[in-house]
């Protein structure tokens, strides 16, 4: 009896192990976009075919992006026929930057979406209420995985670049607003954080409070480079802070991750670098 049992475990946890190393990966990209500029030797007259290579190049599932313009995404949209966006003007409808969410449309369907602002008004449009001059705001969707079978949130924001305390007061309004998804749901977290991380108060914030982890952090393998941002100078360290972070709760595990610093003639498609995970949902 006790032999019987013995091999209906091992049995059980052999399956439960093929489960989680069959399951679907879902490729994940964070990407600051960079405002499109008209003019300059960095204009998105010149940046947009190199966009489109970049992410062709990494054929992310799913990529949160900050600071595109609306005609810029509707040109992105108009260039990468597989995917579909969900985004909001920081200022209200087309208006100023958006934290917009592309998706590949024939895996992950949109369940529920919406926005809200890093202030104390969060419900506001355009509120900012810490400090911050520039509007700063939250794109949230839930999303169907059609591979994966699979639920999970996607977070994506951009916090301020000027003042520490809208930084940490954003990520605790993150951290909260978080409470709302059910415990077990599977959530991804997007973003230009503008601090370095594993070493910023709201880094320890969202880790702690949260419950998020550091993609970067927990991968089985991760690139040689740290530095996010070039600023469009070369060449770029590769070491250095990484202030473009891809975050992770509940059941996921990170099959690797990296920062891509790919450039065409001395252009980068933007002054970030892309951050692309691997990762996998787990029993």
């Amino acid at each position: 009896m006790r032999s019987l049992l013995f091999i209906v475990i091992l049995t059980f946890v052999g399956v439960s192990r093929l489960h989680a190393d069959d399951s679907p990966s879902l490729c994940v990209m964070s990407y600051n976009l960079r405002y499109a500029s008209l003019t300059g030797e960095n204009s998105w007259l010149l940046r947009r075919p190199l966009v489109r290579k970049i992410i062709e190049k990494n054929s992310p599932d799913i990529i949160g992006t900050q600071e595109g313009l609306y005609f810029q995404l509707r040109q992105m949209e108009e260039d990468l026929a597989d995917y579909a966006w969900i985004g909001l003007g920081r200022e209200g409808g087309s208006q100023g930057e958006f934290m917009a969410v592309f998706y590949r449309k024939d895996r992950l369907e949109p369940v529920e979406y919406d926005h809200y602002w890093l202030s104390d008004r969060p419900a506001e449009i355009g509120s900012a209420t810490w400090g911050n001059k520039v509007r700063r705001m939250v794109t949230w969707v839930k999303f169907r995985d059609r591979r994966a079978r699979q639920e999970f949130v996607l977070i994506n924001t951009h916090f301020d670049h000027e003042v520490e305390q809208s930084r940490q007061k954003s990520a605790q309004l993150v951290a909260e607003r978080m409470t709302q998804f059910r415990p077990n749901i599977p959530v991804i977290m997007t973003g230009d954080f503008n601090t370095a991380a594993g070493d910023s108060t709201s880094y320890k914030i969202l880790t702690d409070q949260g419950g998020l982890r550091d993609a970067w952090a927990v991968a089985a393998k991760r690139g040689p480079r740290t530095r996010s941002f070039n600023g469009f100078a070369f060449p770029v360290p590769t070491d250095g802070a990484r202030i473009d972070w891809i975050l992770v709760r509940g059941p996921i595990g990170v099959d690797q991750i990296t920062i891509d610093d790919w450039s065409q003639n001395k252009q980068y498609p933007s002054d970030h670098f892309p951050v692309v995970a691997t990762l996998r949902f787990t029993p």
